[in-house]
């Protein structure tokens, strides 16, 4: 397969219609397919059920205990400013993405649009970003496991999982989809009987007098912590450092727009997944976690237990833990699907661009790029040492590292799609059919607003390792692009 020429660059090129390198290799065709092109085999109820998912995994279910504890009631209005920012990165994938539906999304988009370089750095910064996830999954997932059947080894249950995950992503994006799909609508269910509970268990009055909210309220007020301040432990604390710990819960919502490429009818399908994004996050976070202080008090959250099951066990329902530990399970294997599905995506696309080995680009027969399945799988087997070696002490590390990863991806879209405009012609932006609101003031609003939040990720003990890896790793992709690009003009002037 040939690799595609760079985008020229300079300012002969500003004005021209951003047309992208090798879209008609990397565009899937009909899902028939003939085994060379991906194919369009993910419908639109398997697109809003994978976005979201996306934006529902451990990160709310456990993680928004810590995010509490940090800010109080003021959490939601932490969500709320944090949902914005997604919401912006969003439109601007959703931009590119129904302009252009391609395989590789923003990987493919900083290609094109911006260069080279960035494109390779992109691309492999996802696939980076969705291993380091995937590997904190299945090294807990046998914990989740072990509630029911505590003798199972938590590695056994670690490569189980990764072996029916692998299967189900080796056979097609139909039965990709279908999981996904029914993964994601266990943890909907989930959520949506929560919020009911919790709304029956305040407007009767079964658990107190009066709201947990309305007291705590009252104890501390809204923003008990203020906007940064240190508690009694010298810990720093207050909605600016819990927006870290919310960023996080909204990794993943950026699936959509690999799954471009394999929606049957992006120009709809991706348009109305995107813009569902803020409602999602209104009810799914915002609305989730302010019943569960309306029933529980903030400040006997203390992450022991899911602020899920709290809320079940505050009302006698014995069953609150075995009934979330299966949403936990289920939403584990969701994040670890969707992985796996995107890993394989971004090297199949990378490998088209030539930022990649060739043989990545190949696919089965129902049009599954399987070595870059397999080769993510087989990578993600750490995981399953990590399970055996030490279970309980590399989950926060390997999230921490994950988010700021997830940073830069949303970093670089917003920068891409800046360059994508900048490119383009007058008529090729008048005549985009899912336009970016407020674009370009809102792009380096948001890009400020994500610097912002690695600088408080330094305040955090958990998360600082993670803000001194993420150089690191940047300098790594760097200069493998080099050494990448000078291999490739020695082989040419062989």
């Amino acid at each position: 397969m040939s690799t595609p020429s760079p985008r020229p660059s300079g300012p002969a090129n500003a004005a021209a219609t951003p047309t992208p390198q090798g879209a008609s290799s990397l565009a899937t065709g009909s899902s028939s397919g003939s085994g060379s092109d991906l194919h369009r085999d993910l419908k639109n109820r398997h697109i809003q059920m994978i976005a979201l998912g996306g934006a529902i995994g451990t990160g709310l279910f456990y993680g928004s205990a810590e995010a509490i504890q940090m800010a109080g009631p003021s959490i939601l209005l932490a969500y709320l400013i944090g949902g914005v920012a997604i919401y912006i990165v969003m439109r601007a994938l959703g931009e590119m993405s129904v302009h252009t539906p391609v395989a590789g999304a923003f990987s493919h988009f900083a290609y094109t649009h911006w260069s080279e370089r960035a494109g390779f750095v992109s691309g492999w910064n996802y696939w980076f970003n969705y291993i380091a996830v995937a590997m904190a999954e299945l090294s807990i997932v046998g914990l989740y496991v072990n509630y029911w059947w505590p003798t199972i080894p938590t590695w056994l249950s670690a490569a189980f999982f990764l072996v029916v995950i692998t299967a189900i992503n080796l056979v097609s994006v139909k039965a990709f989809g279908e999981f996904e799909f029914w993964f994601a609508a266990i943890k909907v269910v989930a959520i949506v009987g929560m919020i009911a509970l919790g709304v029956i268990v305040v407007v009767c009055g079964l658990n107190s007098d009066a709201p947990a909210m309305t007291e705590s309220v009252r104890e501390g007020g809204f923003f008990p912590f203020g906007f940064l301040s240190q508690n009694a432990d010298g810990a720093w604390v207050g909605i600016a450092t819990a927006l870290t710990a919310v960023m996080f819960s909204f990794g993943g919502v950026e699936l959509v727009g690999i799954t471009a490429g394999e929606a049957d009818n992006p120009s709809r399908s991706i348009p109305r997944a995107i813009n569902q994004v803020i409602y999602r996050i209104l009810i799914f976070y915002v609305a989730a976690l302010a019943v569960i202080m309306a029933v529980v008090p903030w400040t006997t959250i203390n992450g022991q237990m899911s602020p899920f099951v709290q809320i079940f066990d505050s009302v006698g329902i014995k069953a609150a833990a075995g009934i979330l530990n299966f949403v936990c399970l289920t939403a584990a294997m969701s994040v670890y699907n969707s992985g796996l599905y995107s890993n394989g995506r971004m090297l199949y696309a990378l490998a088209k661009q030539g930022n990649a080995p060739r043989f990545l680009a190949r696919l089965s027969p129902s049009g599954a790029p399987y070595l870059g399945i397999l080769l993510s799988a087989g990578i993600t087997v750490i995981a399953v040492v990590i399970a055996f070696v030490a279970p309980q002490n590399v989950f926060s590390t390997l999230m921490s590292i994950a988010l700021v990863a997830g940073v830069i991806n949303w970093v670089m879209i917003l920068i891409t799609q800046w360059k994508f405009r900048r490119h383009a012609s007058a008529e090729t932006i008048d005549g985009l059919a899912f336009k970016m609101p407020g674009a370009p003031f809102t792009t380096w609003i948001v890009i400020a607003f994500f610097v912002g939040v690695v600088a408080l990720m330094v305040l955090t003990p958990q998360y600082r390792p993670a803000v001194y890896v993420g150089p690191i790793w940047l300098a790594v992709l760097l200069v493998a692009y080099e050494i990448k690009k000078r291999t490739a003009h020695s082989r040419e002037n062989a």
